[in-house]
């Protein structure tokens, strides 16, 4: 069977000339990188790599600088009279005090023993993000300076970062680490609390009725402790073992049975308000009493009219 001729012809388009003000604006931005690399590229074509790599270059050296200048800063301000600075500063360097102040402050924190060593290459970060590191410990900046980190980041992610993003990482960090050290500071002055409530208890009038109370109470859960928590034990190994032959899974129901013992534990706590105490493998009172307790003499408000007799 023959094959059927095909009638469809394919027509070529003219080239369509680019809208007259769209050649203008390309010429016009083909013409100003051309000027600007005449002016500004030293004769090289353009490379962004290379101009990333010298522009990270020369900011580092533009803190160096910043940190030499900052010296100076400093040299004025200690050797010349009070108000020298100042008119050096307004009349000869056209200076605001407030950068020159942290061009000083920054001067005498990476020219210090500690960082001198290490500012070739803490400077490639710019002089802004200096400023933002100045209140980090010294040795944490000599730290990272060797590879270590600051808040979680290297040099490199620093590096990478924007000054703006550094400052809110610092800022973040500095604000969870107040954050622990209050919760540290309300868990110590818990802690004092307690050895206060103790010693107090300490100096309390020994009562023979009490203490067999107290011995039965220890007794109690001591006995406690040691059978039913003992015979729950064995019933959660029986449960586990069942678990591994047969497949059923018994966690909720282990988990609801723990969950009950903590839940009457917590009322306990909460009716008597009794603090979660650290623990102790055997408790002071268990020997019963102390030198202390021995020794007390007992007030006279508490004497009974049978003893004044």
């Amino acid at each position: 069977m023959a094959r059927p001729k095909n009638t469809i012809t394919t027509q070529l388009v003219e080239d369509v000339p680019l809208a007259e003000d769209l050649q203008l604006n390309l010429n016009a931005m083909t013409e100003h990188r051309q000027q600007i690399m005449a002016q500004f590229g030293d004769g090289l074509p353009y490379d962004r790599s290379r101009i990333v790599h010298e522009a990270r270059f020369y900011m580092a050296q533009s803190a160096e600088a910043m940190l030499e200048a900052g010296k100076r800063l400093v040299i004025i301000k200690e050797v010349e009279p009070h108000g020298v600075l100042i008119d050096i500063l307004e009349n000869e360097l056209a200076l605001p005090y407030r950068t020159a102040a942290r061009m000083m402050q920054a001067a005498t924190k990476y020219l210090s023993p500690t960082l001198k060593t290490n500012v070739p290459a803490l400077a490639h970060l710019g002089k802004t993000k200096l400023f933002e590191l100045m209140t980090e410990d010294d040795g944490d900046l000599a730290e990272l300076a060797d590879g270590g980190t600051i808040a979680g980041m290297t040099l490199d992610d620093i590096d990478r970062m924007t000054s703006r993003e550094l400052k809110a990482a610092l800022r973040e960090t500095r604000e969870d680490l107040d954050a622990k050290r209050r919760t540290v500071a309300e868990k110590d002055e818990k802690i004092n609390e307690l050895k206060e409530t103790r010693e107090k208890l300490k100096r309390l009038p020994v009562d023979a009725e009490i203490n067999e109370l107290r011995g039965q109470l220890s007794d109690l859960a001591e006995e406690m402790v040691r059978k039913t928590m003992g015979s729950i034990t064995d019933g959660f190994v029986r449960l586990d073992e069942d678990t591994l032959a047969r497949g059923v899974p018994h966690t909720g129901f282990m988990a609801g049975l723990l969950l009950d013992i903590e839940r009457e534990i917590q009322c306990l706590r909460s009716r008597f308000d009794l603090p979660e105490l650290p623990v102790q493998t055997e408790p002071e009172w268990i020997n019963g009493p102390t030198e202390d307790d021995k020794n007390f003499k007992k007030p006279d408000f508490l004497t009974e009219p049978s003893e004044e007799r």
